[in-house]
């Protein structure tokens, strides 16, 4: 399956108008009442990559084809959700599907659309969603625990296994995220063995106002702090101008932002980071029929790189033939770039790299 992010929040802080302005679509109801999104809407997110109309020019290729990322546009979470309330048990398996979580956080004023808890507060919002994440996490790890303490009186050599399974728990009771813990660590293991929801990588999304865009707004600060604190990173964008934006060309877009001052869209900032967010990195191609990346998970050898393209490939593959993509762009041709000797000939052992060019070799 592909990998995907999980757009999750409280009722009626953007979450289906930044979906729908992603995906430049109107799938997601947009409403002004919680639970407006019930099942879960998914769609494919083209990631900004500026060396593609590069690699085209170069080759002459017919079209451009950018990788894409995965996003679920899922229900809104209230309080209680973890016991039941709103959509509940439904909510949270629609999360536990997805690889990492994309929280809009609501940081615009606007007495036309009611806010859930009454009022303006991203801390506590963000408290609300984290609360709830770590008491669904808390029942799995209190619902294993005995099962663990069964299996090392069978086998002892699972005792530091099951104290990290302690520590982790002790951990959600403070409502501390098991994405907190460092990666290769007991407890690390422990809690993608468990499939825990604070596990997840997080991308948070300060949703401001029409007007408020590159301002340093107290309720903007106070989300990146909060995403400092729990190993997140930030995005800000203004879902009602992203929007409007996605329903024009990209020339009248392009004039749009330079009105408002927005030198990249927040939605291409927003697409971009998740793509990362999922330890997604990118290699090319081009040929007469396109210039294409191809995204792959960090640390893919070539001949599994080779299969991203088609299982034939893979299973034939011979060697890679690579080239960097700063390389291409200075030599400009295969040609010139064989003559001096930038071409380099790899094996199966070869971890790719962010932005290698690359023609594989292949028996079919």
């Amino acid at each position: 399956m592909p990998l995907s992010c999980g757009i999750v929040g409280l009722p009626n802080v953007g979450k289906s108008t930044i979906f729908n302005a992603l995906t430049r679509s109107a799938q997601a109801l947009a409403a002004n009442y919680p639970f407006a999104t019930i099942d879960p809407n998914v769609g494919e997110v083209a990631v900004p990559d500026a060396r593609l109309p590069v690699l085209q020019r170069l080759v002459d290729a017919a079209r451009i084809v950018p990788a894409t990322v995965r996003f679920v546009d899922i229900a809104g979470l209230v309080r209680g959700a973890s016991s039941g309330e709103g959509l509940g048990n439904a909510f949270l398996s629609h999360i536990r599907e997805t690889n990492a979580i994309v929280m809009v956080v609501r940081c615009f004023e606007d007495d036309e659309v009611t806010h859930v808890e009454g009022a303006l507060d991203p801390r506590r919002d963000c408290e609300i969603v984290g609360i709830e994440l770590a008491l669904a996490d808390l029942a799995t790890m209190r619902k294993r625990l005995p099962k663990l303490e069964r299996e090392i009186r069978a086998d002892p050599k699972l005792r530091p296994y099951f104290a990290a399974a302690e520590r982790l728990t002790e951990a959600l009771e403070n409502a501390v995220p098991a994405r907190s813990f460092p990666a290769g660590s007991l407890e690390a293991q422990v809690a993608a063995d468990s499939f825990l929801l604070t596990a997840k990588p997080v991308l948070f999304v300060a949703n401001v106002g029409e007007g408020q865009i590159g301002e340093d707004l107290p309720q903007v600060l106070t989300v990146r702090e909060i995403a400092r604190t729990e190993a997140g990173r930030t995005v800000v964008l203004s879902g009602k101008v992203e929007a409007e934006l996605a329903g024009l060309s990209e020339a009248e877009a392009e004039e749009f932002r330079s009105e408002l001052g927005i030198e990249r869209s927040g939605l291409d900032d927003l697409a971009a980071q998740a793509y990362d967010l999922l330890g997604l990195m990118t290699f090319l191609t081009a040929g007469e029929k396109e210039a294409r990346a191809w995204p792959i998970r960090k640390g893919t050898k070539a001949p599994q790189a080779a299969g991203t393209i088609h299982s034939d490939i893979e299973r034939g593959f011979i060697r890679a033939e690579i080239v960097s993509y700063e390389d291409y762009v200075e030599y400009q041709t295969m040609e010139a770039l064989r003559a001096v000797g930038r071409v380099r000939s790899e094996g199966r052992e070869y971890v790719m790299r962010e932005g290698d060019v690359v023609n594989f070799r292949f028996n079919v």
